[in-house]
C-alpha cells in the first residue's frame, strides 16, 4: 500500500493514504519531507513552504489560498487553508479536444418497452400525485405484494409531501418530476393516485404526461370511487398482467443512461471512488451510451474543467449559465456560496478541494448536454444536470431525467437508495468492510492492489450485471426512496 500520493506534478501538498505519525520522512521524488504533527489518511501535507497568501495547489489546480505560513511537512485543512473563490465570474471558452476513442461494443440483458426504450428492471410503480394519499399508496404497496411474481419484480410506492399548496417552480418541479417518472422505463406498469382537490391533480398532470400507454398506465383520483384500496388493486391487477408479458432480452450498453453521484465523501474520494466512477463514464461512452453529472455547486471551483469540454460554444454558454443560476439561487436565499462542505466530508478543507474531486466522476468525455432538472436526457454521451448536491434531490433528479442506474460514491456510507438501482462505491477498503450490507463495490483497492483502468472495467461489468438484473444492496434491502428539489414558499 502506498503511504501518500501526489496527485499532479504541479502540487505543492500530498494526501496520506494511511495515517502518517508525526517525525515520519517521506520521499517525494528526489525530496524528503519530514511530517510537522500526525497526519491523518486522507489529509494534506505541505511538500514545502506555502507562505501566507499562496495559493495551496491539489489536482493541478488551486483548491484555497494559505491563511499563514505553511511550514513543508505541516498538515493542511480548514485551520489554515481558506477558499479562492468569488461570486459570479466571467468565464473564457477554451475549448480542450478529448482523447476519448470509440470501444467495441458491450451487452445486458433489459426490458425492451412498446414506446422502444430500454429498462433495467421490471417494476409496478404507484406514485402518489399528493402527499395527501402517501399512506394509501403505501397500504397498496403492501396488498400488491402478492403481484410479484414471473417477470414483475417489484411493486414500489413513491410517496411525497408535494403536489398541492406550492407555487411557482416548486408546483413545476413536482409535475414535472411526476410526469418523467411515469415514462420511465423500468417500470412495466405505473399506477397515478389522486386525491381529487390538489392543485397537482390527475386532469392537471396529464397535460404533463403527453401521450401514454393505457395498458402501462392506470390513474385513480381517491374522491371518486367508494373503496380507494379496492378500486387500486384491482387496477395494479390489470397493470401485472400487462407487466408480466415483458422478459429480458439482450440489448447493446449504449443504449444504458447512468447517473453518476457522491455524497459523504472524505480524502479519498477524489483519488479513488470519483476516479474509477470517471474511469467507467469513459468505457460506456467510447460503447455509445451515456452519462450524466450532477450536484452543481459541487462544481464551484472546478467548472471551467468542464466548460472547456463542452463540444460546442452553445454548450459552453449553457454550462456558464447552469453555474450561474446555482449561485444566484444562493444569494437570494442570502446564503453563502462557498461554503465549506459538510461535516461528513473528512480531510476535504475547501468547496474546491471538494469540487475537484466531484468532477472525476465526469471522466475526460466531450460534454454533450446540458440539462434543466427535470428534463429528460436527449443525447448521448456527457451530460450535465441542474440539481443541488443533497443526496436524495439529485440522485432522484438523475433517476427522473433517465438514468436506468445511479452510481453514487461515499467515503462514509449512506443505506438510502433512489427511484432505480443505486450502487454505493466506497472510496476506502475500511468502509467497504465495515458496511458491508450498504456498499456494493470497494473502490479503496487502488490504493492497495489495483489501477484505475481495472476497477473502472470491473465496475462497468458489475454495472452490466446489475443492468441485468442483479439486485444491489439498498434493493435487497427494500429501501426505495424519491426526493424533489424545494425552494419556494408553501401555501
Amino acid at each position: 500500500m502506498q503511504d501518500f500520493i501526489r496527485i499532479h506534478e504541479k502540487d505543492n501538498v500530498a494526501v496520506a493514504l494511511r495515517p502518517i505519525k508525526k517525525g515520519e520522512e517521506l520521499a517525494v521524488g528526489g525530496h524528503k519531507v519530514k511530517t510537522l504533527e500526525e497526519i491523518p489518511q486522507g489529509h494534506k501535507f505541505a511538500l514545502r513552504l506555502v507562505a501566507a497568501g499562496e495559493p495551496v495547489i491539489k489536482y493541478g489546480f488551486c483548491i484555497g489560498n494559505a491563511k499563514e505560513d505553511i511550514p513543508e511537512g505541516g498538515w493542511v485543512h480548514v485551520h489554515n487553508l481558506k477558499t479562492a473563490l468569488g461570486d459570479l465570474l466571467t468565464y473564457q471558452y477554451e475549448p480542450a479536444a478529448s482523447p476519448l476513442k470509440e470501444s467495441e461494443h458491450a451487452f445486458f440483458d433489459g426490458y425492451r418497452r412498446a414506446d422502444g426504450k430500454a429498462g433495467v428492471r421490471n417494476e409496478i410503480w404507484i406514485i402518489p400525485t399528493v402527499g395527501c394519499v402517501n399512506s394509501i399508496a403505501k397500504a397498496l404497496e403492501k396488498k400488491a405484494q402478492r403481484l410479484v411474481t414471473g417477470t414483475v419484480e417489484e411493486v414500489i410506492a413513491f410517496p411525497h409531501p408535494y403536489g398541492c399548496s406550492q407555487m411557482g417552480d416548486d408546483q413545476e418541479y413536482t409535475r414535472r418530476v411526476l410526469a418523467d417518472m411515469v415514462h420511465h422505463p423500468n417500470a412495466g406498469g405505473v399506477l397515478v393516485l389522486g386525491l381529487g382537490c390538489e392543485n397537482s391533480n390527475i386532469p392537471v398532470l396529464k397535460e404533463y404526461i403527453g401521450e401514454y400507454d393505457e395498458q402501462r398506465v392506470k390513474f385513480l383520483q381517491c374522491q371518486d370511487v367508494e373503496d380507494e384500496q379496492e378500486e387500486s388493486m384491482r387496477l395494479l391487477e390489470e397493470l401485472a398482467v400487462y407487466a408480466g408479458a415483458f422478459s429480458r432480452e439482450k440489448i447493446d450498453a449504449s443504449e444504458l443512461i447512468i447517473g453518476m453521484k457522491c455524497g459523504g465523501s472524505d480524502g479519498l474520494s477524489g483519488i479513488t471512488a470519483n476516479p474509477t466512477v470517471g474511469g467507467f463514464s469513459d468505457l460506456l461512452i467510447s460503447k455509445g451510451g451515456t452519462t450524466i453529472l450532477t450536484e452543481v455547486p459541487e462544481m464551484f471551483g472546478a467548472e471551467t474543467i468542464l466548460m472547456n469540454r463542452c463540444e460546442t460554444p452553445e454548450l459552453f454558454e449553457q454550462t456558464v449559465s447552469l453555474i450561474n443560476d446555482f449561485k444566484n439561487y444562493f444569494t437570494s436565499h442570502n446564503q453563502t456560496i462557498y461554503e465549506n462542505p459538510s461535516p461528513g466530508n473528512g480531510g476535504i478543507s475547501t468547496l474546491e478541494d471538494k469540487s475537484l474531486g466531484c468532477t472525476q466522476k465526469s471522466g475526460s468525455a466531450p460534454v454533450k448536454g446540458v440539462l434543466a432538472y427535470g428534463e429528460p436526457v436527449k443525447v448521448k454521451g456527457l451530460n450535465l444536470l441542474s440539481a443541488p448536491g443533497n443526496d436524495l434531490v439529485a440522485s432522484t433528479a438523475l433517476a427522473v431525467s433517465g438514468a436506468h442506474i445511479v452510481l453514487f460514491t461515499t467515503g462514509r456510507g449512506t443505506p438510502f437508495a433512489s427511484p432505480v438501482p443505486t450502487v454505493k462505491i466506497s472510496s476506502n477498503s475500511k468502509l467497504a468492510g465495515h458496511k458491508n450490507n450498504w456498499i456494493d463495490f470497494n473502490a479503496g483497492r487502488m490504493v492497495e492492489d489495483k489501477t484505475k483502468e481495472e476497477l473502472a472495467q470491473e465496475l462497468f461489468d458489475y454495472v452490466l450485471e446489475v443492468a441485468s438484473g442483479r439486485k444491489v444492496k439498498a434493493e435487497e434491502a427494500g429501501f426505495h426512496d424519491m426526493a424533489i428539489f424545494k425552494q419556494g414558499v408553501t401555501l
